[in-house]
């Protein structure tokens, strides 16, 4: 199976303040060509024992698959979680000019 160029990565972070900051660095640094922020969400999870529900912000990054992993340790290193969420999905299938956008946008 042929590997994409693309990836949509999915963050989550602790609140707006960190998922804006997250943001702006990734795409200063061309590493993404896009964020999306989505303000809120609620997450039900386990952590340490138990199961836990709190307000999260969602991140979703458009970005060329080479850069995953200096895009992950940016992310790390800007990130208050422990274990932070940073998934990566492959782009299958794109409008051909948003693909070259990305490709443009990124470094």
């Amino acid at each position: 199976m042929r590997k994409t160029k693309y990836l949509s990565v999915y963050i989550t972070a602790n609140d707006l303040k960190e998922a804006r900051k997250i943001a702006y660095h990734l795409v200063e640094h061309k590493l993404a060509a896009c964020v999306n922020v989505i303000p809120e969400m609620t997450g039900i999870y386990h952590w340490e024992g138990k199961v836990r529900e709190g307000k999260e912000v969602v991140m979703v990054i458009k970005t060329r698959r080479k850069l995953f992993a200096k895009l992950e340790k940016a992310v790390k290193k800007l990130h208050s979680y422990e274990v932070p969420c940073i998934v990566g999905f492959p782009i299958e299938k794109g409008h051909a000019p948003f693909l070259n956008w990305i490709k443009d946008g990124t470094k």
